[in-house]
């Protein structure tokens, strides 16, 4: 398989708190990669490092050979990264299909653009119905799929996705989770970030455990599900 993100020793500081200490890992193409890990884990703070919001101390973020530790984010998405920020972020005062619009910001040609967004309401039913409705007056799982929906617009080679079933009620997250692996199988490369570990483990290829700004723990998704230590930390019910 051939790795399309590697994370190299990535040192990222808030100020004079370290958040996060020499992490290193791998994104292969066509995975669905897992980074668990408590609350200020570090998790957040690694997306967000990859996708250019913050800058690290030291380290570097390889996409597909090239170097991207400096490359700007709107830059990042044209090169086919696109981010589902935690909290969702949708533009509450532009209806939902103003909202898939703006994901579109780095493609020029209108029926295309059309397409995806025809493709976006085939995986999301649901927002083709509230099409015209405000985003802000949409419940919090609705809100999640059309951040979804919107970051599905550029075309994404890879989709970091941090925490999307946050606050959402059972049945919504299992169809979260549901739309991940259609993602999955659509052929975009996923790493997620996930308070529920279990679902994360379930779904996912390969997982990371972080743990105050450290990989503590890596491996097949399937074996970190049973592993004893995961278990007690994560998995409690």
């Amino acid at each position: 398989m051939n790795t399309l993100l590697e994370v190299e020793n990535l040192n990222v500081y808030y100020g004079v708190i370290q958040a996060i200490k020499n992490v290193s890992f791998t994104v292969g193409e066509g995975e669905v990669i897992a980074l668990i890990g408590s609350n200020g884990a570090g998790k957040t703070t690694t997306l967000q490092t990859i996708t250019g919001m913050l800058t690290p101390a030291s380290g570097r973020i390889i996409f597909r050979g090239e170097d991207v530790t400096k490359v700007p984010g709107h830059k990042l998405v044209e090169m086919g990264i696109s981010h589902v920020p935690e909290g969702r972020r949708v533009f509450s005062q532009l209806s939902v299909y103003e909202n898939l619009k703006l994901g579109s910001f780095t493609r020029n040609n209108k029926s295309e653009i059309e397409s995806s967004i025809k493709r976006v309401y085939r995986s999301f039913p649901r927002l083709e119905e509230r099409k015209n409705q405000l985003a802000g007056t949409l419940s919090g799982g609705e809100q999640q799929m059309l951040a979804m929906g919107r970051a599905l617009m550029s075309v994404p080679i890879i989709m970091l996705m941090d925490e999307p079933s946050m606050g959402l009620s059972p049945i919504l997250v299992q169809e979260i989770f549901h739309i991940i692996e259609e993602i999955k199988r659509g052929g975009t490369t996923v790493l997620l970030v996930e308070q529920n570990a279990n679902k994360a483990l379930q779904i996912a290829d390969r997982a990371y455990v972080l743990e105050t700004g450290s990989i503590v723990k890596e491996g097949k998704a399937s074996e970190l599900l049973n592993d004893e230590a995961v278990r007690k930390a994560y998995l409690a019910s």
